[in-house]
């Protein structure tokens, strides 16, 4: 073994379906190289265990920049590893060293179903933003983009929502499974621009109330999520949403997904 690998000792989740019992099995990973990212090196395991005519562990991945929030799994009680702003895919070997026990699990919460080991679905993700995260707004070509000035620090603070990848991890760092933080930044994206007012109070109504339908807990305030997101969104947008989505149940007539009763 060179300076630049190291040998790990991995604990990873196993589960054949969905419906199966999962467990961790034990696997050594050698010879790692360092500059390898950390899904860099489960491909490394994976190959081993082709070799050897066992089942690879399945685990989600796209991109692996960082852009497209595909990856994500529980590495040693933390999601994504718990470095600052860093996706599973960009987490780098040289931060771990030589004969550590890294234990690897995926996201754990009612509205990520286990898939298959490592691998869950995230389509509650994908309803959520179907119910209400877009706008009917016609926003004309490109050289009419201009057209209506918004003001930088708005523009500026909604680009910060946007940057949400919806990776999940603020879901899975949450002690109550909340994914308020997501929710959040696609409501608070879409609620800052002009182009997003006409559906501003019934986006948050449905959203939020999609949210709940797929099984997803209540914000309690601790932060984990924030703190957690590869991204860095601010629990700030929590609060935005609550205070429109608490204006919107006061001020509409249609009760088809008000959570109350």
């Amino acid at each position: 073994m060179s300076d630049t690998t190291i040998n790990l000792k991995l604990h990873v989740w196993r589960q054949k379906t969905a419906s199966a019992n999962g467990s961790f099995e034990v696997y050594e990973a050698k010879d790692i190289n360092t500059h390898m990212s950390f899904l860099e090196m489960l491909d490394v395991v994976n190959e081993k265990l082709i070799e050897d005519g066992k089942d690879p562990i399945a685990f989600d991945h796209d991109c692996r920049e960082g852009i497209c929030g595909m990856c994500g799994v529980v590495i040693n009680g933390v999601p994504h590893g718990g470095h600052h702003r860093t996706t599973t895919c960009q987490l780098h070997m040289r931060l771990f060293k030589t004969g550590d026990e890294v234990w690897i699990e995926p996201w754990r919460a009612q509205g990520f179903p286990v898939v298959k080991d490592l691998a869950v679905d995230r389509g509650a993700f994908d309803r959520i933003i179907q119910s209400g995260g877009y706008i009917s707004v016609n926003t004309g070509a490109a050289r009419d983009a201009n057209e209506q000035p918004i003001p930088k620090k708005i523009a500026d603070r909604a680009m910060d929502a946007a940057e949400c990848i919806g990776c999940g991890a603020c879901v899975a760092a949450c002690p109550n499974a909340s994914a308020s933080l997501f929710v959040s930044a696609k409501v608070g994206h879409l609620g800052l621009l002009p182009q997003g007012q006409a559906e501003r109070y019934d986006r948050v109504r449905k959203m939020v109330a999609q949210h709940d339908a797929e099984g997803f807990g209540a914000c309690t305030n601790t932060g984990e999520c924030e703190a957690a997101c590869p991204k860095g969104i601010s629990v700030d947008f929590i609060a935005r949403m609550n205070r429109d989505f608490v204006k919107a149940m006061i001020t509409s007539t249609d009760d088809v997904d008000s959570r109350e009763g």
